[in-house]
């Protein structure tokens, strides 16, 4: 079967949820959310609001807009009629996951479902870094749909909770990053399954890493010159072409040490080494420790780029 990149990734960042609530805004108000690093999402339900994050122009968001942040910088969320500089208006807690902002009085001018997940992964770093630092999807009445399912499984504390979540959260993923959204020219994984040529040589390494790539093996998939292939792919996914099949190569090879179910020889010819002593070398320069060890202290039953 051909491979998706994208849902590939998708899955390995193994999306938990922290928190999901619905908030309600009257009035004149500003939350400030500190940077945790955590992937931060918002759909606005009703209304019109503001966003303003680190490095990037405050953005007005709309009924139907979708927010993802995969790695939450600092957010401030504003009404389009601002309070004074530096004044935050604290949210109210009405009931379990409902919350009111600004006035308390009258109706709600806006609404919006808003949450917290984490991504179990450890290279979770390596796989963000592949996405757009902000992406804003508008007119995907689906992804509203996902965030009110997520907000109630998030309350509820029914049977494989846990699971549902996690499933919920990967659709919440492929839904918001395959959409048009305004963000598509960030460079990052994103916009190199949107490049037609480049598509076909992540495809080619998700589904042949035991491949032998060279760079002119990859450009021929793309049908480009050495040098206009190796510029386009850096420029478009953000790493070098031998950094990014590196960075997939070890996250197989560290699954697969965890699994427990191969020996060191098999893995190494299954990600492209050809025997166990070059894949160590590599191995140990990339994750630090050889591949005996790291199976050994390491756990089975955890995915792809998670330790």
């Amino acid at each position: 079967m051909p491979s998706d990149p994208l849902a590939e990734i998708v899955t390995l960042f193994k999306p938990a949820a922290r928190f999901s609530k619905l908030v309600e805004f009257a009035g004149l108000w500003r939350t400030h959310r500190k940077g945790t690093g955590e992937p931060f999402y918002c759909a606005v339900l009703e209304g019109r609001c503001r966003v303003l994050t680190d490095g990037q122009s405050a953005m007005t968001l709309e009924a139907g807009d979708f927010l993802l942040v995969p790695a939450m910088h600092d957010i401030v969320n504003e009404s389009i009629e601002t309070l004074p500089a530096g004044i935050t208006t604290t949210p109210v807690e009405i009931s379990p996951g409902y919350f009111r902002v600004g006035s308390q009085e009258g109706p709600a001018e806006v609404r919006a479902q808003i949450g917290h997940c984490t991504f179990a992964s450890p290279d979770a770093e390596l796989l963000v870094s592949l996405l757009p630092q902000i992406i804003i999807a508008r007119g995907e009445p689906r992804l509203a749909l996902l965030m009110q399912l997520i907000g109630a499984e998030t309350r509820a504390r029914r049977s494989a909770r846990d699971l549902v979540l996690q499933r919920l959260l990967e659709v919440m993923l492929i839904e918001c990053l395959r959409s048009r959204n305004d963000t598509t020219f960030q460079p990052g994984l994103v916009r190199g399954l949107a490049d037609e040529r480049l598509a076909a040589v992540l495809c080619a390494i998700h589904a042949h890493p035991d491949h032998s790539w060279t760079v002119a093996k990859l450009a021929a998939n793309a049908a480009l010159s050495r040098s206009a292939f190796f510029a386009r792919f850096h420029r478009t996914v953000g790493v070098p072409p031998m950094e990014y099949l590196l960075a997939w190569r070890m996250a197989l090879a560290k699954r697969r040490l965890r699994e427990r179910e191969l020996a060191i020889e098999e893995i190494a010819d299954s990600v492209g080494y050809s025997s166990a002593s070059t894949f160590t070398v590599a191995f140990v320069r990339h994750v630090g420790m050889p591949p005996a060890r790291y199976a050994r202290t390491h756990q089975a039953g955890r995915d792809l780029f998670d330790e």
